[in-house]
């Protein structure tokens, strides 16, 4: 049923310019379906005190509330990241996200329990969501993530302190440059 009923929204999909090359947001009127990180390009150096944007590059004419809170919201996280998590999150309209399952409740308690420049392991997360043993299980939620950035799936780290694949191990650059731009944001 609820796969139907995603099958009927209208989605529209913005195109951001970011530092770490492009990310596509596609959601409809009731909230955001996903964010893709294209890794397109490789992530922008980081100087300490130089400004990082995130530009609109292509969006239909009309986009939804959500849609829109969604770009707001990356572009304080890239420009701003500290003011990020003081601003509203848009709804989200993925069926991962949604209902009591184990990815849902791991995806939810990270977003609500790990804040900007924390990290928390896979195991400490498995805990948190209320099944110690499932570890595996976290790491199978983070490769599921429809909404990275949003849900911030690279402050899951493993227990050595090691940062851990992202994006399948694609994307372990990405991860790092995260990490990096939260500690160093968040200092200044």
């Amino acid at each position: 049923m609820k796969k139907q009923r995603e099958n009927q929204c209208t989605q529209k999909t913005i195109s951001l310019l970011s530092p770490l090359g492009t990310i596509q947001v596609s959601g409809c009127e009731n909230g955001v379906h996903t964010i893709q990180i294209l890794m397109d390009v490789a992530p922008a150096e980081r100087s300490s005190g130089a400004p990082l944007s995130c530009v609109v590059n292509d969006s239909p004419a009309e986009t939804s509330p959500e849609l829109q809170r969604c770009v707001e919201w990356l572009q304080a996280y890239f420009s701003e990241p500290q003011t990020a998590g003081s601003l509203p999150l848009p709804a989200f309209h993925h069926p991962a996200l949604q209902g009591d399952a184990f990815t849902s409740r791991v995806l939810h308690v990270l977003l609500k329990d790990v804040k900007f420049g924390e990290t928390v392991s896979y195991k400490r997360l498995a805990e948190m969501a209320g099944n110690p043993r499932a570890v595996r299980a976290v790491g199978g939620a983070m490769r599921r993530n429809p909404v990275p950035l949003l849900i911030p799936c690279h402050r899951v780290i493993s227990s050595s302190g090691q940062s851990g694949p992202y994006m399948s191990g694609k994307g372990d650059h990405l991860k790092q440059w995260l990490l990096t731009h939260e500690r160093q944001r968040g200092e200044g």
